[in-house]
């Protein structure tokens, strides 16, 4: 368990990285629906880019004080899922499946923002080890970490519910029964196959990173 001087720092680098990552993960799904029928989104108040709007006290706050604070090897979390209404959609299995991406994306692109802030603060002279790019680094990894997670193909994460799109609908019905048992799923891959969700988190870091020109660990 780390001390509470480091968990204290943990949280100063983390916080508006993981924020960023929750708020930009769910407006992505709202807007996206929206754009494509949904006008719900705007009628519950999630078209928008406010972090409380989005904020679960649970999920957005306790959780990842938890998971700092016990030396947790992630930081786990999440906002306020977005409910869709996909009989607004025109075709419903492929809006859902956009719907679905837009999350992931939305993390891709608060990656991609996190990596030329690295990039400019090099440019500038601010060292490695500055508040600043330490922050930025943490933005890079955690984004494209959220990324990895919820496309892995487990029920109800986005990348089970693309997957749940392209199957037949007697195999969807199946496959999404499995989501009563997700959580203990994911925890398992947490607990004894960490490296399914590190590998390709630290590959698309990196490839973030170099794409940008940004410097990285």
């Amino acid at each position: 368990m780390p001390d509470i001087s480091e968990s204290l720092f943990l949280i100063s680098i983390m916080a508006l990285p993981f924020l960023l990552a929750v708020t930009l993960h769910e407006a992505g799904h709202a807007f996206a629906a929206h754009y494509l029928g949904d006008t719900s989104q705007r009628n519950s108040g999630r078209l928008s880019l406010n972090p409380l709007v989005h904020l679960d006290p649970f999920g957005t706050v306790i959780l990842p004080l938890i998971a700092i604070f016990t030396g947790f090897p992630f930081l786990i979390g999440y906002a306020k899922p977005v409910m869709v209404q996909p009989q607004h959609f025109k075709k419903m299995r492929r809006d859902m499946i956009l719907v679905a991406l837009a999350g992931p994306l939305g993390n891709l692109a608060v990656a991609i923002f996190c990596a030329y802030i690295l990039r400019f603060g090099q440019n500038y002279g601010l060292d490695s080890n500055s508040w600043l790019m330490q922050t930025m680094i943490y933005g890079v990894f955690m984004n494209c970490l959220f990324m990895v997670f919820n496309l892995l193909p487990i029920p109800p994460l986005d990348g089970g519910g693309i997957v749940e799109q392209i199957l037949p609908y007697d195999m969807a019905i199946k496959y999404r029964s499995i989501s009563r048992y997700g959580i203990f799923i994911l925890m398992a891959i947490v607990v004894f196959a960490r490296p399914v969700i590190l590998w390709p988190t630290l590959f698309m870091s990196e490839l973030v990173a170099n794409l940008v020109g940004a410097p990285w660990i």
